[in-house]
């Protein structure tokens, strides 16, 4: 079982190593959405492994305040950049400034994502859209980026953050669900495309992690919400922002080269229950 989190956009204040610590040691690492969240805690470990980082969301104010602490946390440089995924120019744009400031992009993280609570019935069209735009356009924006500055000659690692919504149906879901689909959809087909040039592939697919945006929004919305989902999960608990990121420290890493076009679920087995889809459907 994990450790103690922090739920904040903080950096850890102790962190166990499992793997060497220079495990990714000459290597550099692009995060869209990794200014918070998940993808703050993704870029953290990839840093505290050896990785140089560069993190890109759209308020460059709190980017370059998760910046500076993540640099003074793990001893590695990290790289604010302001981006809106679903402006390819603007990707195209960051991935050139962390060409020239790290000169390789060897690891792309795609952890950004949009997501509320709304049943179809009440969605508009434009809501709906928007969602597939950060979501999937944005994961599409920045895979396309990373290959034609970099990757496309060099290989790589591309790690694509999904999520199990769309495996049965969660209720409230039908605009982010459809968007991971796609997502996992664009991580198999690239995975078949791209394998020739040396460049992996994969999607990871968490469940509810305790202290994010997502959770507070999608599963702490009702007085109790923690407690059922706990008991609907077979590991008894919800996940950690670490879990997530250590999963994607393994698909990032040698650990795992012979890995591509593969979805990664890391929720404790909460998919094969009906648990969350119910709870949902009660909100």
């Amino acid at each position: 079982m994990a450790g103690k989190d922090v739920h904040d956009d903080y950096p850890l204040k102790d962190y166990k190593y499992h793997c060497c610590s220079d495990l990714l040691e000459g290597k550099v690492a692009f995060v869209s959405g990794g200014g918070s969240g998940i993808g703050f805690r993704i870029a953290e470990l990839l840093m505290r492994h050896g990785c140089n980082v560069a993190i890109g969301s759209r308020r460059i104010d709190k980017l370059e305040q998760s910046a500076k602490d993540l640099s003074k946390a793990t001893g590695r440089q990290c790289l604010p950049v302001q981006i809106d995924v679903r402006k390819y120019d603007t990707v195209l744009k960051a991935m050139k400034q962390t060409l020239n400031a790290f000169g390789s992009i060897d690891i792309l993280i795609n952890s950004a994502a949009g997501n509320f609570l709304c049943p179809v019935s009440s969605m508009s069209s434009n809501a709906f859209k928007t969602v597939l735009e950060i979501d999937t356009m944005g994961t599409f924006n920045c895979c396309k980026a990373a290959f034609d500055t970099y990757m496309k000659d060099h290989g790589g690692c591309i790690i694509n953050i999904s999520a199990t919504l769309y495996f049965k149906g969660d209720a409230y879901q039908a605009h982010a669900g459809s968007a991971k689909a796609a997502i996992d959809a664009l991580t198999r087909h690239l995975a078949v495309e791209w394998g020739p040039l040396n460049i992996r592939i994969n999607s990871v697919l968490p469940g509810p992690i305790e202290g994010t945006e997502g959770f507070r929004k999608l599963g702490g919305a009702v007085e109790g919400a923690e407690e059922f989902l706990e008991s609907s999960i077979p590991l008894g608990r919800c996940g950690t922002r670490t879990e997530i990121a250590e999963a994607c420290l393994f698909l990032a890493s040698p650990l795992s080269s012979y890995v591509n076009g593969s979805l990664l679920v890391v929720d404790g087995g909460a998919w094969l229950t009906s648990g969350f889809a119910n709870f949902s459907s009660k909100l």
